[in-house]
């Protein structure tokens, strides 16, 4: 799944750090989620949404591969 975190996250002014700690996660899951090497939970998904003020599918664009 591609994501647009590093996009959104940059567009607010924030940093990883202070990302993670809205969030209450750490750096390395911010890195890991903007890597796409990690797939937050839904709830992490919802509410990172809901701080960039956009809708779950416009942060993370699920891939045809994701569901075959």
């Amino acid at each position: 799944m591609k994501n647009k975190v590093s996009e959104y996250r940059k567009k607010y002014g924030l940093s990883q750090d202070r990302l993670a700690e809205k969030l209450g996660v750490s750096r390395q899951t911010i890195i890991s989620i903007e890597k796409g090497k990690y797939n937050p939970s839904l709830p992490l998904a919802m509410i990172m949404a809901q701080l960039f003020e956009t809708n779950v599918e416009s942060l993370f664009i699920l891939e045809e591969e994701d569901y075959k």
